[in-house]
């Protein structure tokens, strides 16, 4: 596979391998006049934009999912699951554009758990629910947090 449709295919793989490439040409003693680590670190940092983007997303859809199921307020369900919604499409389209970063999912899923729990207890305290009221562990896993059909019953039967 070529460069160019390796980048088109898979960005993050690309920026990734394309910075080790860069690393080694330096560490050959190559005398072209480049600041190669700096473009390195560059190139990686390009790559790691799309690691960024999915951890937010899935911190959105955690936060939005976990007011769902615990909140006793009607009025904002239908923004958090129009935010659910939104960030499912667009994780859809983060991980057609860059399949490696699918690898990842699981890496990224305690980091992406902390911040959303910590984002939905914010919203939460105005329900008077706290800390010891959330789950310590994800109850949600990967596939759920992409499915566009997953949604958590409401413990106060809300829909």
């Amino acid at each position: 596979m070529g460069f160019h449709a390796k980048h088109d295919e898979d960005f993050y793989a690309w920026a990734i391998e394309q910075a080790a490439r860069l690393r080694e040409a330096a560490a050959s003693g190559t005398n072209l006049p480049l600041d190669w680590e700096n473009l390195a670190e560059e190139i990686e940092s390009m790559g790691g934009r799309d690691r960024r983007e999915l951890l937010s997303r899935l911190i959105r859809v955690i936060e939005h999912l976990l007011k769902l199921e615990l909140s006793p307020a009607e009025g904002p369900r239908e923004g958090w699951k129009r935010s659910v919604r939104q960030q499912r499409l667009s994780l859809a389209r983060l991980l057609k554009d860059s399949p490696s970063l699918k690898a990842r999912l699981d890496e990224v899923l305690p980091d992406a758990w902390s911040g959303g729990r910590e984002e939905a207890l914010m919203g939460l305290e105005c329900d008077g629910l706290y800390d010891q009221d959330l789950p310590r562990d994800c109850p949600y896993g990967v596939g759920e947090l992409l499915d566009p059909a997953f949604w958590p019953a409401n413990g106060h039967g809300l829909r």
